[in-house]
């Protein structure tokens, strides 16, 4: 007969150690994240520090009152952020489509608080239909050659709009002009 162990599993634990020791098991790698943007950052300072002043999407942007980057630099300690993070961050928040629609003229601005400051002028107004128009003709960017056209664009956008203000203000309507442009 054959010396050949049986195949049967024994209850005794083996003699011998495995070949390979039982390591640990890995922890899972930890998840590459993107660097957040410091303005988004400060964006969210903002939001949870005056709310009313800089509401979350999908609320709608209300206009900020003329001079609230003062009042900002004020509060830039206990937000944690320096002058050129509130000054990039105050810039791209109204740079948007999103604040220029908030933009018509009368409506209320607000301070840091909520509370009314000051009304949207005209002109402001007109200035920001023209970025958002501007925005909306001008096609995705590829090139930067593109990218300075599409300013001087903008510019002449913002001059036409000017100059139409201008004209709009400057000729007061009389009741000999209206009836002749209606044609009675």
């Amino acid at each position: 007969m054959s010396a050949r162990p049986s195949a049967k599993p024994s209850s005794e634990p083996s003699a011998r150690p495995s070949a390979k020791p039982q390591r640990a098991p890995r922890p899972a790698p930890a998840a590459k994240s993107k660097p957040v943007d410091p303005v988004v950052l400060t964006f969210a300072r903002l939001q949870k520090r005056f709310p009313l002043a800089f509401p979350k999407n999908p609320a709608p942007k209300v206009p900020l009152k003329v001079g609230i980057f003062e009042d900002l630099l004020a509060h830039a300690q206990e937000l944690s952020v320096d002058e050129t993070g509130l000054r990039d961050a105050l810039r791209t928040w109204c740079r948007g489509s999103r604040y220029w629609a908030c933009m018509v003229e009368g409506t209320m601005r607000v301070d840091l608080e909520g509370k009314e400051a000051g009304q949207v002028t005209r002109s402001d107004a007109v200035r920001a239909l023209a970025l958002k128009n501007g925005r909306a003709a001008r096609p995705a960017r590829k090139d930067p050659k593109d990218a300075t056209e599409s300013k001087e664009a903008a510019q002449d956008v913002n001059q036409e709009a000017a100059q139409e203000t201008e004209v709009a203000s400057s000729k007061p309507e009389t009741a000999e002009t209206s009836e002749s442009q209606t044609g009675t």
